[in-house]
């Protein structure tokens, strides 16, 4: 972690060193097969760790696929148009392919890792390592 002499910190310090952008993702990390819209995704970050959310209506729990490899998340889903003998008059419903990647922080306890699906909403949580946890107590004097 880099120290910053100022009293607010940078934006690209703040966003880019603990999770990667993906502006300029020359390697394709993120990306969706049908050259449509990824996901929308929020981060946050408390004193234990950080949620991921994915804003993925209309999905279930089963159409996820979230991988770790080294300190690489990737959440990704290959969902296909079911073909139907139907005739739609109208049709915006539209599932897609996507790949989502994210640098996880070293700061980052990745054994244990979780993930919830629940109105629409992929939660994945991403604790702190005990020793990265801010410590807090009263010294007394002697």
């Amino acid at each position: 972690m880099t120290l910053v002499s100022t009293n607010y910190p940078t934006l690209s310090s703040l966003f880019d060193n603990m999770f990667d952008t993906e502006v300029n993702d020359w390697k394709r990390k993120n990306y969706s097969s049908t050259q449509t819209t990824l996901p929308k995704v929020n981060i946050l970050e408390d004193k234990d760790g950080f949620t991921v959310e994915m804003a993925v209506p209309g999905m279930q729990k089963n159409d996820f696929d979230i991988k770790l490899d080294q300190n690489l998340l990737t959440i990704s889903s290959e969902k296909n148009d079911e073909k139907k003998e139907m005739k739609y008059v109208r049709k915006e419903f539209a599932y897609q392919s996507f790949k989502r990647s994210f640098t996880l922080p070293d700061t980052a306890d990745d054994e244990k890792i979780s993930a919830s699906y629940e109105s629409g909403v992929l939660r994945v949580s991403i604790p702190k390592k005990e020793e990265a946890k801010p410590v807090h107590r009263a010294i007394q004097i002697a």
